[in-house]
């Protein structure tokens, strides 16, 4: 484990132009970075060496603003810190555009005896959606297309069938508790 003074003295030497300390630097403050998100993202260990390589590229390309007289690693880690934050972002909303339904469908595992009443209202239900939330759940909830077929027969974007089917699931949810 190199000392904060040596990793300090390499990125010193770096940036007057010595690449074979620019690399030494590089290689140490990878384990570093690696290590420090090993332990704030254990929840998301797929995640990791992406970051590290990212964040490895943003030293590369800031390393102009490194200020020769201040200790590195707090530096290091700062750069790090950006990275794993604008990670975590990136997931919240991925996983809040593909948020499960189970909340918004439970009506759908009630018990209906009468199954061709219940077929009835969910047709009169999905007619008064808007064309594309319509089309978007019945292709893929109904039919058991996935996203992507769905996509390509209706002419929409993966992402807007996404959007589509979620807010025709909340539609109909509320539909559904506005008739009970």
């Amino acid at each position: 484990m190199m000392s904060e003074e040596e990793l300090r003295e390499l990125m010193l030497r770096a940036l007057d132009g010595n690449a074979q300390a620019y690399q030494q630097l590089l290689q140490r403050a990878s384990s570093l970075v690696r290590a420090y998100l090993r332990r704030r993202l254990s929840s998301a260990p797929d995640e990791i060496e992406d970051l590290v390589q990212e964040t490895l590229l943003a030293i590369h390309t800031k390393r102009h603003t490194y200020r020769r007289q201040e200790p590195f690693t707090p530096w290091l880690y700062a750069i790090a810190r950006y990275k794993m934050i604008d990670c975590l972002r990136r997931r919240a909303q991925h996983e809040a555009l593909n948020d499960p339904f189970d909340d918004e469908v439970e009506w759908l595992a009630a018990d209906d005896t009468d199954a061709g009443a219940s077929n009835k209202d969910l047709a009169v239900m999905l007619a008064a959606l808007p064309d594309n939330h319509r089309l978007a759940i019945q292709h893929t909830k109904l039919q058991g297309l996935s996203v992507a077929e769905a996509a390509a027969i209706t002419g929409m974007s993966i992402s807007a069938i996404k959007v589509s089917v979620h807010r025709g699931m909340k539609a109909l949810a509320n539909m559904w508790k506005e008739q009970a």
